[in-house]
């Protein structure tokens, strides 16, 4: 669970390791200090995080954000408890052991809810294998920063490739399914029933209101916020003009709707608070009337 470093290895224990049991190792090499810095600028360190270090190793990474920012806690986790009463030793001698400590512990058994940054430099196996825990008890919003190597199909939120790849993750919140939500508007009051499909930070939406269907355009979900456009014909109204941005609280979504009602000469701005519904009426039966 500790830092890989010299690429020409790779192979040779990826090799090796098709031929053992399914337990995984990551031998340890110090992290580069420039990379290490890198990674947590590209995490943009605030007072209140919570950095956790998966397979610490020296302890660097935590301790190095201790000293880029005075006020966050973190802490990490290793299997070789020598690495660990070093690193804590290292907390200490630099005035930090308030803040930063280092336990002996598997990756795997690390409680990642009170987490606000999670690094990692792992084998690329590893790290995939890590990357379901992460997404299972980590916060949405929580940023996860690697270096060198990625998450396989999470595509990083951002990057930076030189002088050695650094990567950015922002672990988004749960939107897949059938949601639902009103607004008033234009004398009446409006139905609306959505179905969100999601691949990590990936979202497609599709909605109706009463019986036409439209889709959710510009999906945008970035740690708990979410925002989409969509351009719909609403029955006794006409053409309308949406913009949704909200929060995600679990199984509701709080924000603001932003709606152009015809002729399109002023935006009305209203509350906009959606619910993760069991079943969606935007299956039920649509008829041959009219158009959709």
């Amino acid at each position: 669970m500790k830092k890989p470093g010299i690429t020409l290895l790779l192979s040779f224990v990826l090799a090796a390791g098709a031929a053992q049991a399914q337990e995984r190792f990551s031998p340890f090499v110090p992290s580069d200090q420039s990379n290490v810095e890198r990674m947590l600028k590209l995490a943009q360190l605030r007072d209140d995080d919570v950095v956790v270090d998966l397979g610490s190793g020296d302890g660097r990474i935590v301790l190095t954000a201790a000293r880029m920012n005075k006020k966050l806690r973190g802490w990490g986790v290793d299997i070789d408890e020598k690495l660990v009463m070093e690193s804590n030793a290292a907390a200490r001698a630099r005035g930090v052991s308030d803040r930063v400590q280092f336990f002996h512990l598997n990756a795997f058994d690390a409680d990642l809810s009170q987490a606000t940054v999670i690094a990692m430099w792992l084998w690329p196996e590893f790290q995939l294998l890590l990357r379901p825990m992460i997404l299972a008890q980590a916060r949405p919003g929580t940023r996860v920063i690697t270096n060198l190597w990625d998450l396989g199909s999470w595509r990083p939120d951002e990057e930076e490739l030189e002088p050695q790849r650094v990567c950015l993750w922002i672990v988004p919140a749960r939107v897949a399914g059938y949601w639902s939500w009103e607004l008033s508007f234009g004398g009446r009051q409006v139905s609306y029933s959505a179905v969100n499909e999601q691949r990590f930070q990936v979202v497609e939406g599709m909605v109706r209101s009463g019986n036409r269907r439209e889709v959710l355009q510009d999906m945008k979900l970035r740690g708990e916020e979410i925002s989409f456009t969509l351009l719909m014909t609403i029955e006794n109204v006409g053409f309308v003009r949406h913009a949704f941005r909200g929060k995600v609280r679990g199984d509701i979504i709080v924000g603001t709707a932003s709606v152009s009602l015809p002729p399109h000469e002023k935006t009305l701005e209203l509350q906009w608070r959606a619910r993760l519904q069991a079943e969606s009426d935007y299956f039920a039966p649509t008829g041959t009337a009219g158009i959709q």
